[in-house]
């Protein structure tokens, strides 16, 4: 089994730290690490650390580092522009694309959106998605840390504005022709998809998109759910690109 990760806000310097916090917290008391076993650090920026526990203390380790590493960002970007789901669907949506890969979520409140984020309960719910996408990156091993960018409900112009920067954009919608799996892919810049609310895309967030330099694709005969249809184009991606 590989070594648990552990996010840090900078890498130590030194031959030896002490992991304390809410990290040094789950690693001691949580998973019950022991001396001599290994774990890596991470700063979510590429860096890593790995090191081995030298001494458990109450909350937190004692660390010997024994290796260094950094991992460059993978390119192109893989950007997924999110329908704000109801219940626990977009948490859900955040968690899988983050073990598969993803480099950024955009949080947008789209015109069939059931939820609605605004306010101090807009915060929470961001803040909610940033920590699913953290815990997730930890469990899948990841050096880089996915951003959930942009405001907590971006608008359909201000994701229109970002698609017209982007190298690439795919909107993922069931009546579309074309295939991702046979979708011409940039070999840098941004590729983003846009994955609709329950209740799908409007014709006019479409129409929008689609003057921005937006495609519409499809994965296949199936409808799939909001938290589970980035999850899958971002595999058909990761594959494509060589990510996998």
């Amino acid at each position: 089994m590989s070594a648990p990760l552990f996010l840090v806000e900078a890498l130590p310097t030194g031959d030896t730290v002490t992991l304390d916090g809410p990290e040094g917290h789950h690693a001691a008391t949580v998973q019950r690490l022991r001396v001599g076993q290994e774990l890596l650090l991470a700063d979510g920026r590429g860096g890593t650390a790995a090191a081995v526990v030298t001494a458990v203390g109450r909350g937190a380790l004692d660390l010997r580092i024994t290796d260094r590493g950094y991992a460059d960002a993978c390119v192109p970007r893989l950007v997924v522009v999110q329908g704000i789901a109801k219940g626990d669907r977009g948490e859900l949506a955040v968690q899988a694309m983050t073990e598969v890969g993803v480099d950024e979520i955009v949080p947008w409140a789209a015109a069939r959106s059931v939820a609605q984020w605004r306010g101090d309960r807009g915060v929470r719910a961001r803040e909610k998605w940033a920590f699913t996408a953290r815990e997730a990156a930890k469990q899948a091993r990841r050096p880089w840390l996915p951003v959930v960018a942009g405001a907590p409900d971006e608008s359909t112009a201000t994701v229109a504005r970002r698609i017209a920067g982007a190298a690439a954009t795919f909107v993922l919608h069931e009546e579309a022709a074309e295939r991702l799996t046979a979708a011409e892919l940039p070999p840098t810049g941004e590729i983003v998809l846009v994955v609709g609310p329950e209740g799908g895309i409007a014709d006019e967030e479409l129409a929008a998109f689609r003057e921005a330099g937006a495609r519409s694709v499809r994965l296949g005969p199936s409808v799939l759910r909001t938290s589970t249809a980035g999850v899958a184009a971002l595999s058909v991606l990761a594959a494509r690109l060589g990510r996998w």
